[in-house]
């Protein structure tokens, strides 16, 4: 899976969870650094899409984005 279509994957899990009432940046980076997938509702298949991502490239893409 290329950059963008993780960039997007990530975007609509954010705004799932934010729907669901979550603070969705302490969910996700939680998930991140724990490997834990309870961390991310299974709310219009959060959990099954961010599951199928390689979390060290996800950190990888956000490390990048930051250091721009």
């Amino acid at each position: 899976m290329d950059e963008d279509n993780i960039y997007e994957v990530l975007k609509e899990i954010y705004i799932n969870l934010e729907e669901r009432g979550y603070n969705p940046t302490k969910q996700i980076v939680g998930y991140l650094i724990s490997g834990d997938l309870g961390y991310i509702s299974s709310y219009k298949k959060s959990r099954s899409k961010i599951s199928k991502l390689d979390r060290n490239k996800i950190v990888e893409i956000m490390f990048k984005e930051y250091i721009k």
